[in-house]
């Protein structure tokens, strides 16, 4: 299997890190072992709830699984489905091909059947069967009172997959942990019948790999990752207006903001939830804030705010279909050049645009040590995929990640008392001392000191006076840009993989990582000398070395899922390399590695 696995430890580097895949791997692609189940029905069917059990009892087994979602923006109705692929071996991606489809209502099996691979399977209600392809009729409402029905097909699930009833019975007791005894002891007796009913049948079933003999993982997915990265970061406050896909980041929050000394704090809009973490973060507590592109267009002016008034402040937009509401329940990497020149004005800023659950987790760690290092706002860019879609991923190890520091340090003895601190200090590098406003002693140092802190929105002195001096103003400006460097000293390089002097060369950001490694490995297999570069991080950039890179390939393709190529644009500009080759998805769903595959072949480059 392709080994995507990237801790991000440490960040020392700015050369390219070559993950090479051997070519035992580049000959296998991970599809010929993986086994694929399509959950469909409408929404309030529970289908979310048995997807997520089932995602948690494959990994528990012994099985590595990527989950995708796809709803509609309503409560109740509309069609919905929850896919997990799962696997002995690691999987990255979600597939097109559908083993097992478990049809919650009718209209799931007339819209995926076509979909089912040879040797699939329809699992269907017994009062509801339609279509042609082979299928395994239950009779559901028999097997348990309508509320409970997806608990009989989580049970039929398990009995084709092979997996054990007591794992399952466990699993399914966690998720229902604070539910009312007689809930519970009503879903579990409705999964027992699930697998009795199943057992009692005479008939082939699909053939499922066997699970390995795997240590122990966490199943997680992009949002979840976030939150635990953000309080390992030190985290302190959050604030938030919902907005999908990225309120689960405060939900996973607020379920570890007492043990964590956090502040969540739901703000009327999203122009207030800025401001209140640019507000906390001046007052020294470690600061973020989520949102998704509609709410980010509320947040604009503030952005400049914190970039003025020099704030350390994280920025997560979890990027849905637009413009205006658009698909606000679909995927998209459509906010690229919205975020890079968000804001007014001149001023540097980071984007950073992880690629799995483990990236979501070490790159906000890493967004908060940008923060803090250089004093402004710094940008974690997700999309709807990354963050509905669970995982199974290592426990985080934290023995050797530096600590998150929140205040720099400070230059020189403190001033008298009442004396204005100089927050906006000309220095070398363009980052100024901090000191905390209202607080008896420095953030890093032994002595006390009652200084006044002023922070300011309008171009000001060093002292943080307003000024229409415009000399001044100049001086500022280039102390701004100069930051730039700080930033650059800390750029997460890109990740490249797959065969040595590649003839295709994949570039790709942010979540379509692990179906570009997968297509790249797919071609090498097919006799394609194919390899994959992700950019973890997406500004700013090395030009020169991404350049040389890109020269190496005969044909490079940048794959994004938006209509107009925005990283590829944002490349040429920068190196000067134009990327002509496209594969570009923006109908809401997650780039498969079937379809790069597939327009590749169109195109004659496969």
């Amino acid at each position: 299997m392709i080994n995507l696995t990237n801790a991000f430890p440490r960040y020392e580097s700015d050369e390219i890190v070559w993950r090479a895949v051997s070519s035992k791997e580049s000959e296998t692609p991970m599809t010929d072992e993986s086994f694929n189940i399509l959950i469909g029905g409408e929404a309030g069917q529970g289908l979310a709830t048995i997807g997520h059990i089932l995602s948690k009892i494959l990994v528990r087994a012994g099985y590595s699984i990527v989950s995708s979602q796809t709803y509609e923006s309503r409560i109740r109705g509309g069609h919905n489905t929850f896919a997990v692929r799962f696997s002995p071996g690691a999987v990255h991606a979600p597939t097109e091909a559908i083993d097992i489809l478990v049809a919650l209502n009718e209209e799931t099996v007339s819209l995926h059947e076509e979909s089912l691979s040879l040797q699939g399977v329809v699992v269907v209600n017994q009062s509801e069967r339609e279509g042609n392809s082979p299928h395994i009729a239950v009779p559901m409402k028999d097997l348990a009172d309508g509320r409970h029905i997806n608990s009989v097909a989580l049970g039929v699930v398990g009995a084709i997959v092979g997996l054990e009833e007591d794992l399952a019975r466990g699993v399914l007791k966690d998720y229902l942990d604070g539910a009312a005894e007689e809930v519970v002891k009503s879903n579990v007796k409705s999964l027992r019948e699930g697998y009795r009913w199943l057992s009692e049948q005479s008939r082939t079933l699909p053939r499922v790999p066997g699970p390995s003999d795997r240590e122990r993982r966490l199943t997680l997915n992009g949002n979840e990752a976030i939150a635990l990265g953000a309080l390992a970061a030190g985290l302190k406050f959050y604030s938030f207006y919902p907005m999908s896909p990225s309120t689960s980041i405060a939900v996973a929050l607020i379920h570890h903001a007492q043990a964590m000394n956090l502040v969540v704090e739901q703000a009327e809009d999203e122009i207030a939830a800025l401001n209140m973490a640019i507000g906390a973060a001046f007052a020294g507590a470690p600061s973020m804030v989520a949102t998704s592109g509609g709410g980010f267009a509320l947040m604009n002016e503030a952005v400049s705010l914190a970039a003025a008034a020099e704030i350390p402040v994280v920025i997560v937009v979890a990027q849905r279909a637009g413009p205006a509401t658009g698909l606000p329940t679909r995927t998209a990497q459509g906010d690229l050049e919205f975020v890079l020149h968000s804001g007014h004005g001149e001023f540097p800023r980071a984007l950073l645009t992880p690629g799995t659950v483990e990236e979501c987790f070490h790159l906000t760690r890493k967004a908060f040590e940008m923060a803090q290092a250089y004093h402004g706002p710094v940008f974690l860019l997700t999309d709807q995929f990354l963050a509905d879609s669970y995982h199974d991923v290592p426990r985080f190890g934290l023995d050797d990640v530096p600590t998150v520091r929140t205040c720099a340090e400070s230059e020189g003895e403190p001033g008298e008392s009442g004396e204005a601190f100089l927050s906006y200090k000309v220095t070398e590098n363009g980052v100024s001392p901090r000191l905390l406003p209202g607080l008896t002693s420095r953030c890093s140092a032994g002595y006390s000191s009652e200084q006044l802190v002023v922070g300011d929105s309008h171009e000001h002195s060093e002292d943080g006076q307003i000024t229409e001096d415009l000399s001044v103003r100049k001086v500022m400006v280039e102390k701004r840009l100069r930051k730039t460097e700080v930033l650059k000293e800390r750029i997460v390089p890109p990740q490249r993989g797959g065969d040595d002097n590649a003839e295709v060369l994949l570039v790709c950001w942010g979540s379509t990582k692990g179906a570009v490694a997968e297509a790249a490995s797919v071609l090498s297999g097919n006799g394609r000398s194919a390899a994959w570069m992700h950019f973890p991080q997406v500004w700013p950039m090395n030009p020169a070395k991404i350049r040389k890179q890109l020269e190496a390939a005969k044909n490079v393709v940048c794959v994004e899922e938006n209509a107009t190529g925005q990283f590829a644009r944002l490349l040429r500009r920068e190196t000067g390399f134009h990327i002509e080759d496209r594969v570009l998805r923006y109908d809401g769903l997650p780039v498969t590695p079937e379809c790069i595959v597939r327009e590749l072949a169109e195109n004659g480059k496969g």
